[in-house]
């Protein structure tokens, strides 16, 4: 039977930072469905997901990051116990209920360019 299987340690503590955040947990289900939660002083949290071609960020406030990450958790869980990667509707659905975000830095960072322009 398929569980949530914690990973988080498998991470190095300076793998554990990005930017200004934190990783708290990292969840994967089945070495398929993968939801982490970032967490930071000055900024929302972050909830990272993937699954299938689907993936994006979720923010939340300190106080609902966790119930959120339970909540994406389930619903992603849900599908892929139904259909084993997400169809096109659940993506649209899951988009549109979390407010996914796909932030230009989600596998890059360019900052460091802007410095060296003086930007």
């Amino acid at each position: 039977m398929y569980q949530w299987v914690n990973v988080t340690d498998t991470f190095s503590g300076s793998q554990r930072y990005y930017k200004n955040t934190y990783l708290e947990i990292c969840e994967v289900f089945d070495e398929v469905v993968e939801v982490s939660l970032f967490s930071s002083e000055d900024t929302p949290y972050e909830i990272y997901f993937s699954f299938g071609i689907m993936y994006g960020i979720v923010y939340a406030e300190k106080e609902n990051a966790y119930e959120k990450r339970e909540q994406m958790k389930s619903d992603l869980e849900q599908e892929y116990r139904k259909n084993k990667e997400p169809s096109k509707d659940f993506i649209n659905s899951f988009a549109k209920k979390y407010d996914v975000c796909l932030p230009g830095d989600i596998f890059f960072d360019d900052s460091w360019m802007y410095e060296l322009m003086g930007l």
